[in-house]
């Protein structure tokens, strides 16, 4: 009987049914609300760390070193000295030459034939064939609505030259003119690839524009069919050089025109610089740009039209490449160009004797608005030092100049005429941007 029991209670616990524990909905809602609010205080915390290691990752990914621009300078041979006298060279040796016995003296003569001429003017193309390989065209395009509500778009083009690829981006030398007010800007390759493009900077004295192209734009296969130009010394360059004319001259790309320099002297005044100009006897559009280049195959010349004589706009005019070399570098890394705002010319001892005026930087013309009116300086001034040291030489003020940076003070002393005799006095401005 007992066994029996113990039987049926046993079948019991079998059959028994074991219900679910109820969801505790509220501990559930709770622990939904632990998980997001940790996932939140991590992302805060990554997002603080990102920010404070954004910095040192971009200098061991991208160091500073690989994106700045070094262009060498040249030294001009006629640099003067701060008392106005060229340096004292050495002595050229003299080599006497030995005389030959007439016995072993061999003369050989030879006439040259047509096929020739022919010979070295193919030579000289493929001078500039190779220096075609850093030409690229340049287009701003500028779009509007006109008076009748018509929406229009404008392109302009000209050349423009690779100068550099610092390891992010190709940097394009050009004018300012072409891009001006573009709302695009597009660079088309020698292999006809075209990429967008962005300003870097510019000049606003001489409108030189730097423009950027970032690599990654760029496919590799026209990486492999463009090159760096080479910028030459253009203080070599004298009467009678021979030099080629690349980019657009004519007002076409790839052009290739030959010729020599007929005048290096000329000196053009621009706001506080003074710049070599270059004139040759190369029939070229007036609307041309490009780069004159020697036979080695460097860039010594940035043809701007602008600057030529109304009676040259015909012929081919640039200015020397090695006086523009530290603006196209500070231009590369990103620089604003300071500005006072004068038109000068150098005072030297025999002209200050021939004219009655103090030796010194004579003050040709004063910018409208510009730093140098608010100073107070004008006119037939005569700038005798800058910040305290003495300059002597239009180059030796822009040096003064061109070292400042934006919005830095500067004090500059001149003398002026105050009847029969000049007085001294200091004027203080500010360095400005030239737009």
């Amino acid at each position: 009987m007992k066994q029996k029991e113990e039987k049926e209670q046993e079948f019991a616990f079998i059959k028994e049914k074991i219900k679910d524990k109820p969801v505790d909905k509220r501990r559930l809602l709770v622990r939904f609300g632990y998980h997001v609010l940790c996932a939140a205080v991590f992302g805060a915390v990554a997002c603080v760390v990102f920010v404070w290691l954004k910095p040192y990752l971009e200098g061991w990914f991208y160091p500073k070193g690989e994106s700045t621009i070094s262009i060498p300078k040249d030294d001009d041979p006629q640099e003067e000295t701060e008392d106005g006298e060229e340096e004292a060279k050495e002595p050229t040796p003299v080599l006497t030459p030995t005389p030959v016995p007439e016995s072993q003296t061999v003369v050989m003569q030879e006439k040259l034939e047509l096929e020739d001429y022919q010979e070295l003017q193919d030579k000289l193309y493929e001078i500039g064939k190779g220096a075609n390989k850093s030409v690229v065209t340049v287009t701003g395009v500028t779009s509007g609505v006109d008076w009748f509500d018509t929406p229009y778009e404008n392109e302009n083009s000209a050349a423009g030259i690779v100068i550099a690829n610092n390891g992010r981006e190709l940097l394009i030398l050009t004018e300012k003119k072409v891009i001006a007010d573009a709302q695009e800007i597009s660079i088309t390759f020698i292999n006809e690839t075209v990429v967008s493009a962005s300003l870097k900077k510019y000049d606003g004295n001489t409108g030189i524009a730097i423009i950027s192209v970032p690599l990654e734009k760029v496919p590799q296969e026209t990486m492999d069919q463009i090159a760096v130009a080479s910028l030459g010394n253009s203080y070599l360059i004298q009467q009678g050089t021979a030099v080629l004319a690349i980019g657009s001259p004519l007002g076409v790309n790839y052009s290739i025109l030959c010729g020599t320099i007929t005048s290096s002297q000329n000196e053009v005044t621009t706001i506080d610089r003074n710049y070599t100009i270059f004139t040759t006897d190369i029939v070229g559009s007036e609307n041309g740009s490009g780069v004159l280049i020697n036979l080695k195959g460097e860039i010594i010349g940035l043809v701007l039209q602008d600057y030529s004589n109304q009676s040259d706009r015909n012929t081919i005019t640039a200015l020397s490449v090695s006086e523009m070399k530290q603006m196209i570098e500070d231009l590369s890394n990103g620089r604003d160009m300071p500005y006072v705002g004068l038109r000068l010319s150098t005072a030297t001892e025999d002209i200050a004797k021939e004219f009655h005026i103090p030796k010194g930087v004579y003050v040709k013309g004063v910018e409208l608005d510009s730093p140098a009116m608010a100073a107070g300086l004008q006119e037939a001034d005569v700038i005798v030092r800058i910040n305290g040291e003495e300059v002597a030489t239009v180059e030796q003020y822009s040096q003064k100049i061109y070292a400042l940076n934006p919005e830095d003070a500067v004090v500059i002393s001149i003398k002026r005429q105050n009847g029969e005799e000049y007085v001294d006095m200091d004027c203080s401005a500010a360095a400005g941007v030239l737009k």
